[in-house]
C-alpha cells in the first residue's frame, strides 16, 4: 500500500510501499479516505528537537483521518465491516490509576497513532477497535477527517460555561477557528479571536467571531471599547502556544475569569501571577479530547445544526491528492490556509 513515512531520523518523508498492517483480535483495519494535516505533522517533517526525541523511524505518520471500515478483529463486535469512521488517536493504556477511574484521556501511557505506531497518511491503518468512531454514512468525508482537531477545539471549548460570556480565543489557526464556531453555537455573548494572519482572522470572522484582532496594529483594550464592554472577558481560550499572546489575555481577563489553555509553546516563559491570584483567575491545561465524553458531544452538535457543520467545514481550505502531499505540506506551513486535507481514496 501507499504511505508517507518517516524513513530515517533526519528531514523529510516518503511516499512510498510498504505492507498492508494486519489487525490483530482486539483491533479494526480502515481504509483511509481523508486524512487532515497537523501541526504535529510539520514537526515530524522538519525533525526537530521535539521529534527526533519522540519518534522511532521507520514511521508512517498522520493521525487525522476517516475512512471505511474493512476488517475487524475476531473479538470485535462494536464495529462492522462497512462502517465509515473516525479514529481517537491516542491510545491508552487501561490500566493507569486514571484509566481504570475512567479519565481516559489523562492516561499517563498515552501512545500517538502517527507518533508512537503507525498512522493514518496510508491506505489503510489498524487502531484498536475501542479508538473507532463511528460515523453517520451521510457524514462529509471531509468533515470526518477533522474530527480529531475539532476534538481538541470542543474540549477546550466546552471546559468552563459559556452562555452569555464574553470570550476572547487568541490564535486563529484551525481549532481556534473551529473553537470561535464552537463559542457561538453555544451561546456566547461576545467573541473576539487574535492572532497576527489576517487570512486566518477573516476565516475566524466567517466562522461566528463578532470580531476579531490583529495585534500588530490593535489589541484587546480597543476591542473591548468597540464592543461596548466595561468588563474584562469572562472566558479565555488560549490557542496559540504564543507567550504575548497568553499575557494579553491574562491582562484583559475579568476578575474571576476561566483560562483553558491548548496552545503549546516552544519554551518555557513567565506568567504574571500577581494578576492570577489577586483577580482570582482560574487557568486549566488542556490535552487532546475527553474519552469519549468530547466525541458525543461534538457529535451531537454537529448532528443538530446545519449551521455548525457549514462553520466546521469552512475552515477547511485546501484539499489535495496524497500523491501531492509536498503541494499539501508546503500549504500547511504558509500560514495562508486553514485546514488542510489529503485525499487518499
Amino acid at each position: 500500500m501507499r504511505a508517507l513515512v518517516k524513513t530515517h531520523a533526519g528531514p523529510g518523508l516518503e511516499l512510498k510501499d510498504v505492507p498492508e498492517p494486519q489487525p490483530g483480535p482486539t483491533d479494526v483495519k480502515i481504509r483511509v479516505l481523508r486524512a487532515g494535516l497537523c501541526g504535529t505533522d510539520l514537526h515530524l517533517e522538519q525533525w526537530d528537537d521535539w521529534a527526533a526525541s519522540t519518534v522511532k523511524a521507520p514511521m508512517t505518520i498522520g493521525h487525522e483521518f476517516y475512512g471505511e471500515v474493512v476488517e475487524v478483529g475476531e473479538d470485535v463486535d462494536s464495529v462492522r465491516v462497512g462502517q465509515r469512521a473516525s479514529g481517537e488517536g491516542h491510545i491508552v493504556c487501561g490500566t493507569c490509576r486514571n484509566c481504570r477511574a475512567g479519565r481516559r484521556h489523562m492516561c499517563i501511557h498515552t501512545k500517538g497513532i502517527g507518533v508512537n505506531r503507525d498512522g493514518a497518511f496510508a491506505d489503510y491503518v489498524v487502531i484498536p477497535a475501542s479508538n473507532v468512531w463511528v460515523q453517520p454514512d451521510d457524514l462529509d468525508p471531509d468533515l470526518g477527517a477533522v474530527f480529531d482537531p475539532l476534538g481538541n477545539a470542543t474540549h477546550t471549548a466546552l471546559s468552563f460555561p459559556m452562555a452569555g460570556e464574553d470570550v476572547v480565543i487568541t490564535g486563529a489557526g484551525p481549532i481556534g477557528v473551529m473553537a470561535a464556531a464552537l463559542a457561538r453555537h453555544v451561546g456566547a455573548r461576545h467573541i473576539v479571536v487574535t492572532d497576527l494572519s489576517d487570512y486566518r482572522l477573516g476565516l475566524a470572522k466567517d466562522a461566528g467571531a463578532d470580531l476579531v484582532v490583529n495585534v500588530r496594529t490593535s489589541d484587546l483594550g480597543e476591542a473591548m471599547k468597540s464592543l461596548g464592554m466595561k468588563e474584562g472577558f469572562d472566558v479565555g481560550l488560549e490557542m496559540s502556544g504564543v507567550p504575548s499572546a497568553v499575557e494579553d489575555m491574562l491582562a484583559y481577563m475579568n476578575h474571576g475569569g476561566r483560562v483553558a489553555m491548548l496552545g503549546l509553546p516552544k519554551d518555557p516563559f513567565p506568567i504574571d501571577w500577581g494578576r492570577v491570584i489577586t483577580h482570582m483567575i482560574t487557568i486549566k491545561g488542556i490535552y487532546g479530547r475527553e474519552m469519549y465524553d468530547t466525541w458525543y458531544a461534538m457529535s451531537s452538535m454537529l448532528g443538530n445544526s446545519q449551521v455548525l457543520r457549514d462553520r466546521i467545514a469552512s475552515v477547511i481550505t485546501h484539499r489535495l491528492p496524497a500523491e501531492q502531499w509536498q503541494d499539501a505540506f508546503a500549504a500547511a506551513r504558509s500560514g495562508q490556509c486553514g485546514k488542510v486535507i489529503m485525499d487518499w481514496s
